[in-house]
């Protein structure tokens, strides 16, 4: 006789088993209700998601020096850090051109710095926000070949809010030169 209990119990087990199942991947009426209330999944944020760049086309004649313009856009609500920034362990923000082509870099003006007081530092920061403009002047070969051309470069940036910094990043970029 303890056989029918036995048997009674593993039936009763197994359907418990199927039916909780069979409602994890029913779709119920209760299931888009709950979705609805529920707060969407915070974005991560990144320094290269905050930042935008743009080259400014530059002309240049073979064997002289140009200046390109790059403006870096700052989404509002948020910061870079200035070249150089306040405290040694900031990223500043940096520009980096790859020679191609004939044309090379020749040096990097920054931005004046706004210098601004946060929370989290107990001296202002010097940042860049909003719209900074950033200056490379650019040299070519005298046997550059002439045309025009697209010189890979890259910004290195770190972006940070009223309270935190975020992980430093690359954006990458092309200046575009004509050389006459």
């Amino acid at each position: 006789m303890t056989r029918p209990p036995q048997v009674f119990f593993y039936c009763l087990t197994l359907l418990f088993v199927v039916s909780a199942c069979s409602r994890s991947g029913s779709n119920s009426v209760t299931e888009p209700a709950a979705k609805a209330g529920a707060s969407p999944s915070p974005q991560r944020i990144t320094s290269e998601g905050v930042v935008k760049v743009a080259a400014q086309p530059v002309q240049i004649s073979a064997g002289q020096s140009g200046e390109a313009v790059i403006r870096i856009t700052i989404q509002n609500g948020y910061h870079v850090n200035a070249n150089p920034p306040t405290y040694s362990y900031l990223k500043a923000t940096e520009l980096e051109v790859s020679p191609a082509e004939g044309v090379s870099l020749a040096s990097v003006t920054y931005p004046k710095a706004q210098n601004k007081k946060f929370p989290f530092a107990e001296k202002l920061l010097a940042v860049y926000e909003g719209e900074a403009d950033l200056k490379a002047t650019l040299k070519t070969d005298k046997a550059a070949k002439k045309g025009e051309r697209s010189i890979p470069a890259r910004l290195r940036i770190q972006a940070c809010d009223d309270q935190v910094c975020y992980p430093p990043g690359t954006v990458e970029l092309s200046i575009p030169v004509n050389v006459s």
